[in-house]
């Protein structure tokens, strides 16, 4: 049985896991939050990631292929269906209400600097 790197971005985390590991079961490995709500059914789409390289992935399943459309083309992966055979690095994008948060109070704080 081989071992694999997986290197999570922004959170800058990295675990080992073995070949065959989903990117969904590494990212809880590593304590890095990935968002699902299906059980790992490939239905809520919600543990989209972003893979740039991916040598280091199983390729894609037809199921995922259809989930994704052209997002595949764009290098997301959905992390309850992408299985690790190497090293890998993966980004995973924000929370999108930690997003509409986060762009809400920085335009709080710009509008505050102009008074």
């Amino acid at each position: 049985m081989s071992f694999s790197d997986v290197h999570f971005w922004p959170d800058d985390k990295k675990t080992q896991v073995r070949s065959g590991t989903t990117l969904l079961d590494a990212g809880r490995k590593a304590k890095v939050h990935i968002r699902t709500r299906c059980g790992a059914k490939a239905a809520c789409l919600m543990c989209k990631v972003k893979v740039s390289d991916q040598s280091g992935l199983e390729p894609m399943n037809q199921n995922e292929r259809l989930k994704l459309g052209s997002q595949a083309e764009e290098g997301y992966r959905l992390a309850c269906q992408a299985r690790v055979k190497g090293a890998v690095d993966v980004t995973v994008p924000e929370d999108p209400l930690k997003a509409a948060i986060r762009a809400q109070l920085a335009k709080q704080q710009t509008d505050d600097d102009l008074f």
